[in-house]
């Protein structure tokens, strides 16, 4: 019985498009991602011009979005993984993004 080699290719991102519910992600093989943008709730809150200041980080394994410091791994999309990011945290990141921006701390 013979068997054929599988080769594995890592993924890599190529272009992402953020609409007002969806994180969709083109990779390099011809596949798209999308992902429910409820998983990456700072992408949630960011504004139309912030979601769409996103560079590819790791050679195309990562996103980062710099206005709301967003990572979102390739990896972990495929495998259907949303935000770690604990609930404090986010509530902390939130409460200072609303706040005006003369009474932020420098």
């Amino acid at each position: 019985m013979s068997s054929s080699r599988v080769e594995v290719r890592e993924a890599l991102a190529l272009r992402v498009e953020v609409s007002d519910d969806t994180l969709f992600v083109e990779l390099a093989d011809g596949r798209t991602i999308a992902a429910p943008l409820a998983w990456y709730p700072r992408l949630a809150h960011a504004t139309t011009e912030e979601r769409s200041s996103w560079r590819l980080i790791g050679r195309g394994r990562g996103v980062h979005w710099s206005a709301v410091d967003e990572d979102v791994s390739v990896a972990n999309l495929l495998a259907g993984h949303p935000s770690a990011e604990s609930q404090e945290s986010f509530k902390k990141w939130l409460a200072n993004r609303t706040k005006p921006i003369r009474s932020r701390k420098r």
